[in-house]
């Protein structure tokens, strides 16, 4: 069965009524958490499409390259999306619960805020109602300025990505120290580790960007330093 069915079974209850969001609360644990995720980055982009105004091609292409969705399997991803957009829940509910949902597995919350930053910058217009957006998502998912600012170095081009930013160190952090937060960003970074976080083999693609993001600033810093 593949995960959009399971969606797609997840959410009939919208059908008698009940609001999208409340389905959190019934994928707490895995493997019904892989299809939480899932639904968390779908529900949370359609809140962030309704903060610019609009949705893209690009974005939308991006929402394919995070999640590998099979034909047959389309109809049931875009209800969500849709069912997501006309709920009257605002996205901070629909954040405060995802929040819960994961608890104290930031690196999962950092995982799906990756994921929503992929998609909003996919269109080359990262809108200043987007940047908003995702700061107070991630503050409702208590992830510090740091790493809400490792994340917008690498996906935002207003500027050279910092690698430094990238790695969440300081310029004046030693080389071995550095290099020790290089090891452990590789390590969260694995697709195995992503999975047993939470994060669906569907979207896995996420880590390849990250592993080439974080070992470029790697590379970087350490040539400085050579």
């Amino acid at each position: 069965m593949s995960i959009w069915t399971r969606i797609t079974d997840a959410i009939e209850a919208l059908r008698n009524g009940e609001s999208l969001a409340s389905i959190f609360e019934r994928l707490r644990t895995p493997p019904e958490r892989s299809v939480a995720f899932t639904i968390a980055v779908i529900a949370l982009s359609a809140k962030m499409a309704k903060a610019d105004g609009q949705v893209t091609r690009a974005e939308v292409t991006a929402f394919r390259e995070v999640f590998h969705i099979p034909p047959e399997d389309e109809r049931g991803a875009a209800r969500v999306f849709n069912l997501a957009r006309q709920d009257v829940a605002g996205f901070e509910e629909y954040a405060q619960r995802i929040r819960a949902m994961f608890g104290e597995r930031t690196e999962t919350l950092c995982d799906l805020l990756e994921g929503l930053f992929h998609i909003a910058t996919a269109d080359g217009d990262y809108h200043p109602d987007e940047d908003a957006f995702l700061e107070r998502v991630a503050t409702i998912f208590g992830l510090d300025a740091t790493r809400f600012a490792r994340l917008r170095a690498r996906f935002v081009a207003d500027a050279r990505p910092d690698p430094y930013a990238v790695l969440g160190v300081d310029p004046d952090t030693p080389l071995p120290e550095i290099r020790k937060a290089w090891r452990g960003l590789v390590r969260e970074s694995h697709p195995d580790a992503m999975i047993a976080r939470g994060v669906p083999p569907e979207a896995v693609k996420l880590s390849e960007k990250r592993m080439i993001d974080i070992n470029r600033a790697w590379e970087e810093i350490s040539r400085k330093a050579a």
